[in-house]
């Protein structure tokens, strides 16, 4: 029998894969930035719900590291991406 937090696991990782093609295919930077933060704020879900499922706070820790990651590597995407327009 599934628990509560098996069906939110299976459907974050849904909406995961939903936005992964949101990435591959997106029309702009934009919808690909967008749809990559999307991914992130997904996976910091996922490993948060672990750390109340296990009742580990490991995955606590990890899920904090992947997130200041996160931002500071949508940072340098956004830079980039700024310059690249700034050049045209």
């Amino acid at each position: 029998m599934l628990l509560s937090w098996d069906i939110m696991i299976y459907f974050f990782l849904g909406t995961t894969v939903l936005s992964m093609v949101r990435i591959v295919i997106g029309p702009s930077s934009a919808d690909r930035l967008i749809a990559l933060n999307l991914v992130s704020a997904q996976v910091l879900a996922i490993l948060v719900i672990i750390a109340a499922k296990e009742n580990l706070s490991i995955y606590l820790d990890v899920a904090l590291v992947y997130d200041i990651f996160g931002f500071v590597g949508l940072l340098a995407i956004t830079r980039y991406l700024l310059k690249k327009e700034t050049s045209k």
